[in-house]
């Protein structure tokens, strides 16, 4: 919900999954939130993150280094160290 000035003003933003694109509820205490930090050729940190969330199905199923793993290929973390086997 916006005020009049057009900022957000909802106490609870709901997020989806970056893997599977569920809805992470207020009640999924097994989700987390990752930020992984860009940083430039000299290996310093550029004050850039992508962040990625994970639900707790994706955590419980044990998928979720295959999927933080095929996240971050995609983004071009990843180059030349990972390759999906599907």
């Amino acid at each position: 919900m916006e005020n009049e000035e057009g900022l957000q003003v909802d106490l609870y933003q709901p997020r989806k999954c970056s893997a599977t694109n569920r809805l992470i509820t207020a009640k999924d205490h097994a989700s987390v939130q990752i930020n992984v930090g860009e940083v430039d050729e000299n290996g310093h940190y550029t004050g850039k993150y992508v962040t990625y969330a994970l639900c707790g199905f994706v955590r419980c199923s044990g998928e979720s280094d295959d999927s933080l793993n095929r996240l971050a290929a995609k983004d071009g973390f990843l180059k030349n160290v990972w390759s999906a086997q599907r």
